[in-house]
């Protein structure tokens, strides 16, 4: 409780005065808290900034290294693939020449018998389709593959023409005696024509066909023994027959050279991450020192007097709760209020305070 009021005219002035030098302490700490607020976010912002301009710059300088030596290490491939493919190249030129020069004696004797085939034929008269493969797989087979082509002919002639042209005649029309009469005709045509050829042909000149028999079987026979040669040939794993020597040696340095680059690929990004990582940092936080040491001392500057403003507005309260409020109670303790109470009590409308706001309170419910 505050000391006994004897002059209530001049007890309400102060209290205005009280009261109004709160309502601007409280203000000057709203603003100064909204200052203090702008400048932290300004820092936070700058800092920020900085960091993340460190980061980018030192991704990019990290990129920048990997993409040098990458170019590098890409160049090298390239060079590897191609005096590999060169070296592949030259390996299968030396297994054709291989395979031609260890084959030239079959593949010659080969030539002789083909020349003798023909020079037979020819000398008896022989027409030249009966050498084929085809004519000796219908009538004088010596292999699987002729025996297989004589199948496959066979099938042909005896089932799918015959089926092929019955499923060609209308379903309305279609009876089973036509398969039979299909049948019959293919076969009187193929079958006669399959025994007038061996008749007028193969008996004919049975015994110079036997020639031409064995004559093919030798050639069948030497065409197994290259295949046999090609195949162990193809698969020899020896390579010192070709001459590799120097795509070895070409290949064996590019791989060396390769290898350095990605070890200097790896020591150059481990030196940027232990030491130039940090000299960037430093560099870029250098050149923002001053602006950031200037926004915290403006910060610490609005902060420190937030706290002063704070603590004035903190005594003003009580001040105000201490000398006023127990007298008037919180509803009067605006300045507007205030006025009017000191109105009554100059207008001698009421002699004490509980009177003034008696009077007020009437005054506002009329």
């Amino acid at each position: 409780m505050g000391p006994e009021i004897t002059n209530y005219s001049a007890f309400l002035s102060e209290a205005i005065k009280a009261v109004e030098e709160l309502n601007r302490s409280k203000k000057a700490c709203e603003e100064l808290a909204a200052e203090e607020r702008r400048t932290e976010l300004e820092l936070e912002k700058q800092r920020q900034g900085i960091t993340d301009t460190i980061n980018q710059t030192v991704r990019k300088r990290r990129e920048d290294i990997s993409a040098s030596y990458d170019k590098e290490i890409k160049a090298g491939q390239e060079r590897l693939k191609k005096i590999r493919a060169k070296r592949e190249k030259a390996k299968n030129q030396g297994i054709k020449e291989r395979i031609a020069e260890e084959t030239e004696a079959l593949r010659e004797h080969n030539q002789e018998l083909a020349t003798k085939l023909k020079t037979l034929f020819k000398q008896n008269r022989v027409p030249g389709f009966c050498k084929t493969t085809w004519f000796y797989a219908m009538y004088m087979p010596g292999s699987i593959k002729e025996l297989g082509l004589l199948l496959f002919s066979f099938s042909i002639c005896f089932l799918a023409v015959p089926c092929g042209t019955y499923w060609l005649i209308p379903e309305a029309s279609r009876k089973s005696w036509m398969l039979i009469a299909i049948y019959l005709i293919v076969i009187l045509i193929f079958g006669g024509l399959y025994v007038a050829v061996s008749n007028k042909i193969k008996v004919r000149h049975l015994e110079v066909l036997k020639q031409g028999k064995e004559i093919r079987s030798l050639i069948r026979s030497n065409n197994r023994k290259i295949r046999v040669i090609t195949v162990s040939i193809r698969k020899d794993r020896n390579e010192s027959l070709y001459n590799l020597e120097k795509y070895d040696d070409e290949i064996s340095q590019i791989e060396q050279e390769l290898q350095q680059i990605s070890s200097q690929k790896s020591e150059a990004l481990n030196t940027f991450n232990t030491v130039t990582k940090t000299i960037i940092s430093d560099e870029i936080i250098n050149n923002n020192r001053d602006r950031i040491q200037a926004l915290e001392e403006e910060h610490t500057r609005i902060e420190s007097r937030l706290k002063e403003a704070q603590i004035h507005a903190k005594e003003q309260a009580l001040l105000v709760t201490n000398q006023y409020e127990t007298y008037l109670g919180k509803e009067f303790l605006q300045p507007d209020r205030l006025s009017e109470l000191a109105k009554i009590i100059r207008s001698e409308q009421a002699s004490n305070l509980s009177e003034a706001m008696a009077v007020y309170r009437s005054q506002r419910n009329a």
